[in-house]
């Protein structure tokens, strides 16, 4: 017992942590078995390279206008109250695409559904800052995101499963099915285990509604980790969407693996990222913090460099496992956001950074499609030469802050 004392308290698991993590796992399966394959659905119902590109664009767009909005009810609501109301919004956009099987109204409900991991991050992030004590934080936001693999690893596989058993058509709404079912079942499970949250101090400022305050509460680091970070996520999201096509293909022209060995290599992805989350979180916690985020901004930029020239399972293996690498330093990247943020508002700001990063990116994924329709080889060279320019921004001018103070 002295001893799983000592491991929950090394990992930060408290049982609102614990709630989280489970919500976490259950909405993350649902959305990953189901949302990895939208664009290979969007193709099947005749909506094309554009509808995808569209897609991922909007991917990015709704989360930065819904990452504002979230950190403020966040605040306003309270953490409990407000990831109730963020998983509903989802549901209801899964339900959307269960009885409506055509392109339009999928992109309609993506609208709903492809809000909950931007509007529901700064009010997790709000909870880890709550709950956790300052030295804990870098330690469990890695816990979070490490669970986060978990279903973002085992969810392409029983899609691709779905897929390879009904078609794309009628696999993917079944997909949509089982997520619906796992999203009321996290609904429940947070209400029953996260704790509410302490009542306000009336001598605390009230959440900041309007992002341009805000802004002047964001200082000069903060501020130049997010122009690195939006520049490297330029070179994330250009292929993002293309990364499903490029390897699986289409129907006219197969690639070199199938849907089934696609969510194989999610599944090496995530289960990279796993195995490096704690000892990486560890050495950060105990050494500059700089360096781990230049490595994942480098890992950014090498990845569409190496999908270029990998037509083959294991070549594509060899690239998802670099992929899997740029978490490298994520968690101290948002540790750091939640550092930097007032103590009294840190789901807001962490809101306004996601608003400020995601809007700009957007234009990013929007463009993807067009420079894809002109080459795949212009897609993944220009995204390469994007994280270039944002990895050498970091290093030049980014913040190296210290370690906190000793972990137990």
């Amino acid at each position: 017992m002295p001893r799983w004392t000592a491991v929950t308290r090394f990992l930060g698991l408290q049982r609102s942590m614990v709630g989280l993590l489970g919500m976490v796992v259950l909405v993350g399966m649902g959305e990953h078995m189901a949302e990895q394959f939208l664009p290979l659905y969007l193709l099947s119902l005749g909506g094309g390279f554009i509808s995808v590109g569209f897609l991922n664009g909007m991917d990015n767009l709704l989360g930065a206008l819904y990452a504002f909005p979230g950190g403020y009810l966040s605040d306003r609501l309270g953490t409990k109250r407000a990831l109730l109301v963020f998983n509903l919004v989802s549901m209801a956009g899964f339900l959307v695409v269960i009885v409506v099987p055509s392109w339009p109204a999928v992109l309609a409900a993506a609208a709903l559904f492809l809000s909950w991991t931007a509007i529901s991050l700064p009010a997790t992030m709000g909870l880890v800052a709550r709950v956790l004590p300052k030295n804990k934080r870098t330690m469990g936001v890695s816990v979070h995101s490490l669970v986060r693999r978990i279903p973002m690893a085992l969810g392409p596989v029983v899609g691709g499963a779905f897929i390879g058993a009904w078609g794309v058509e009628r696999g993917v709404r079944l997909a949509f099915v089982a997520a619906l079912a796992l999203a009321v079942v996290a609904a429940i499970l947070q209400q029953i285990l996260i704790e509410p949250d302490p009542p306000r101090d009336p001598a605390a400022a009230a959440p900041e509604r309007n992002p341009l305050r805000l802004w002047k509460d964001m200082n000069g680091d903060l501020r130049r980790l997010l122009i690195s970070d939006i520049l490297v996520r330029f070179c994330e999201q250009i292929p993002y969407a293309f990364v499903v096509i490029w390897a699986v293909g289409t129907q006219d022209a197969p690639g070199p693996v199938s849907a089934m060995q696609f969510g194989m290599l999610r599944t090496i992805e995530m289960a990279t990222a796993v195995l490096i989350y704690v000892p990486v979180a560890w050495l950060a916690d105990r050494g500059r913090k700089k360096p781990f985020v230049v490595a994942t901004f480098l890992f950014f930029t090498l990845f569409p460099l190496v999908l270029l020239v990998s037509r083959s399972f294991w070549a594509l293996a060899a690239a998802f496992v670099l992929r899997g690498l740029k978490e490298f330093g994520e968690p101290t990247r948002k540790a750091l956001i939640m550092d930097l943020a007032p103590e009294n508002r840190k789901a807001g700001m962490f809101g306004l950074y996601y608003l400020i990063r995601d809007v700009v990116v957007s234009v990013a994924a929007f463009a993807g499609a067009w420079l894809w329709t002109l080459s795949p080889t212009v897609n993944l060279v220009a995204a390469a030469v994007f994280g270039a320019i944002g990895t050498l921004y970091f290093m030049g001018w980014g913040r190296d802050l210290p370690a906190s103070p000793s972990q137990t």
